[in-house]
């Protein structure tokens, strides 16, 4: 079996000035469903793969979100729940306020596309076991937030590091290094969710055999198509690559980021080049043999309740 998915993550721009600890400007608030929604439809007709879309349920407070998303779904992408008020610190807010980050979120996205999710993935990757005592209790078939990357936790303590120093909060947080002990491929989640038991499936956000590199849009983006080529190549023999994007992995600067420049070097990439990059990834797995599915089918295929 060689199933290979593309999600993608909504999060709008605001939520990267949390992270770097800066005042988001008013007129980035709606960027991703303005302008990267449609570019990701485009990119998916281009590479003829499904998308599987986070959305986040606060974000779906204004009807053209939700009319974005809704044509997304009609088009056969799968819309998955990416939590209501993407809270960084989800895992800190106790275990009633966790189900209902949860909960609502999925219930906002069946309210504008009509099915309720059943897939989910954590603000910023961070789970614990009592967030997946809340999925498993919400029935939610799959969770897609566990990065066991080194290079990647690695960057992000740095990262908010740096930023305390420079005298900023950032409002991410990071996971327990334990993480780094997780399976790499799909895995039903035992107590620590770091090891396998017979609870929620897990999709590990995707690392390269061997080295464990990020195989993520950030990591894509920034490499150019000859590299994001070899990234793939780097992922073949997995039995289910999950590539993960970002809707700002088909934005640049000149959609309105020049803020984010001195903070978040991918905006700095032309958006045509991202997506070069990303189709060069798609079709070396494309050409290896993998078949492109949703997330859900391919939770499906692992063993998860349809």
């Amino acid at each position: 079996m060689r199933l290979a998915a593309v999600s993608v993550d909504l999060d709008e721009i605001h939520h990267y000035f949390e992270i770097h600890g800066l005042t988001a400007p008013g007129e980035s608030g709606t960027l991703v469903y303005d302008a990267a929604i449609d570019r990701l439809r485009g990119l998916a007709d281009a590479g003829r793969f499904p998308l599987t879309l986070f959305a986040i349920g606060r974000d779906l407070d204004r009807q053209a979100s939700r009319d974005r998303l809704k044509a997304a779904a009609e088009e056969g992408h799968e819309i998955a729940n990416h939590s209501l008020d993407h809270r960084y610190d989800l895992v800190r807010l106790g275990r009633e306020e966790i189900e209902r980050q949860i909960d609502d979120g999925a219930s906002v996205i069946a309210a504008a596309c009509g099915t309720r999710p059943v897939g989910f993935r954590a603000p910023g990757y961070t789970i614990t076991d009592e967030v997946f005592d809340v999925l498993s209790d919400l029935g939610v078939a799959y969770d897609a937030s566990v990065f066991p990357c080194p290079a990647y936790w690695t960057a992000k303590t740095a990262a908010i590091g740096l930023i305390s120093l420079r005298g900023r909060k950032s409002q991410s947080i990071v996971d327990t290094p334990s993480v780094l002990r997780a399976p790499t491929r799909p895995y039903r989640v035992g107590k620590p969710y770091w090891k396998r038991g017979n609870g929620v499936l897990e999709i590990p956000v995707q690392v390269t055999r061997g080295l464990r590199l990020p195989f993520i849009g950030t990591s894509v983006t920034l490499a150019g198509p000859s590299r994001a080529r070899w990234l793939a190549k780097m992922c073949v023999g997995e039995p289910l690559v999950n590539l993960e994007l970002h809707g700002i992995d088909v934005l640049d600067v000149t959609d309105g980021l020049e803020a984010l420049r001195p903070h978040q070097p991918d905006v700095k990439v032309p958006h045509g080049r991202k997506t070069e990059s990303i189709l060069a990834a798609v079709e070396v797995l494309r050409s290896a043999g993998y078949t492109f599915v949703t997330m859900r089918e391919a939770a499906e295929a692992f063993g998860a309740a349809p």
